[in-house]
Formats: structure tokens, sequence, C-alpha cells
């Protein structure tokens, strides 16, 4: 019987079969359905430069952000990283977690508490110079504000010393919203199958040396908060003060 959750087994998923199926799939089928789609406008790729592992932090709205953020990197980046998947969305049903993992290369986390196991996992993946897709509001956003990110990001980068990415995901709530969004203002709005969307990344972030985690994952909130404002227009997105240690 397949273990379910945070058992489920991912190790597969990362040896060069799947690695190259998903490569196709990836490459030849999600990247120009969603480029298609979406008529996705990238800003800011000169950002995301160097050896990494990065590890891509972003805001949260819709099911598509996967594909979205993943289509918007070059294939070489796309096809070597890991997206870290809500275990209780993704994992409790065997072929949902099997379809997730083959295409998106996800690994289970645990998004409603601190789980060492899944953030271990994280860790050894991206110190096997794997990047990382995470999205540390723990889920789609209930409202379409950007709320508070957990800490697990900040935590990764830290143990990990890698590099943070901070990237902003523009309007893809409005993307066929009653099927992929949780916000009200994107269920209830026409079901658009082609909706233009920004995927937007900032300058790099690193740990600083003595930082507080709690200091580290307020500057990557206030990246990714600031990038927002500049892309959206919108002068109170995500405003949070960074906090004083």
């Amino acid at each position: 019987m397949v273990q379910l959750g945070l058992d489920f087994p991912t190790k597969w998923a990362r040896g060069y079969g799947a690695r190259f199926l998903r490569s196709l799939l990836l490459n030849y089928y999600v990247a120009p359905v969603t480029r298609r789609m979406a008529s996705l406008e990238v800003r800011g790729l000169e950002h995301v430069s160097g050896r990494g592992p990065f590890i891509f932090v972003a805001n949260h709205a819709s099911n598509l952000d996967t594909p979205l953020v993943l289509t918007s990197l070059p294939s070489s980046l796309r096809n070597h990283t890991v997206v870290a998947a809500a275990m209780d969305s993704f994992f409790m049903d065997a072929y949902r977690a099997f379809k997730t993992v083959i295409l998106f290369n996800a690994i289970p986390i645990d998004r409603h508490r601190v789980n060492r196991r899944s953030a271990q996992l994280a860790l050894e993946l991206i110190e096997d110079h794997w990047n990382l897709l995470i999205f540390p509001e723990g889920g789609r956003t209930p409202d379409g504000a950007m709320h508070e990110f957990k800490g697990g990001a900040a935590y990764l980068a830290d143990r990990a010393k890698a590099v943070v990415i901070p990237t902003y995901i523009h309007e893809s709530g409005y993307l066929r919203g009653p099927k992929y969004a949780k916000a009200p203002r994107f269920v209830d709005s026409p079901n658009q199958r082609r909706h233009h969307v920004v995927v937007a990344f900032a300058p790099a972030l690193h740990a600083e040396e003595g930082e507080s985690l709690r200091r580290l994952g307020a500057r990557i909130q206030e990246a990714v908060a600031s990038l927002g404002r500049d892309v959206s227009g919108d002068p109170t997105f995500g405003a949070v003060p960074l906090s004083e240690d």
C-alpha cells in the first residue's frame, strides 16, 4: 500500500528516467500551454544568475502559480527545481500525489506546523544543489492580499547558505480563477481562459552574518511585497514593516 502525506516517496522523481520524462513534459507541454494561457511576461530574470542553488520565494494566489514560475525560468533551472507542495492538498491521494511529483518534482511540506522531517528533506535537496520553489504564506491567499510568511524559507536560506530570489506573481488569480484560486475576488470573477500574468524576480538576498531568522524572514517578505508594489502599482500591497531585533 502506498504511503501518503509526508511519507509519500519522492526520491524516485529525481532519478534519471523521471527527470528525463519531466523535462519533456515541462519544456514541451506545460511551458508552452502556460505561456499561451497567461500571455506570460517575465521581469528581472537577470537577477537569477550564478551557480545557486536558488530558493524562489513567492506570493501565492492560484494553483497555477507553480507552472507560471517554472515556465518563467530557463529550462536549465526549471529542470533542476524542487517544489514545496502542501502535504494536505497534494499528498493525501495517491494518484494526485504521483501526478504532482512526476510533473513538478514536488516534495510534501506540512504547512500547519514546523515539521523537522520535511524541513530536513528540503535542506538536503538544496545542499545537493537543487533549486527550491516555496510559497511561504502556507497556501493560496484567501482574500487577494499577501499574508504573513511562515519561517521555513528563512530557515532553509540560513542553514543552506542559499541564494533567495524574491518572486512576485501578478494577477494569476484571475486566470481560470473559479477553478484554481481561493479568494472571492478571483473565484467570483469570470473564468478567464486567457489572462496576462507577470512573474517578476527581485535581486538576490543572502543571510547576513549573525542575522536572526526573524529578521531574515522579514527582509524576504518585504522584498516580495516591495516587488509587488512596483509591478502592480498598488502602494499598499503587502506593506509590512521590517521587524527589529
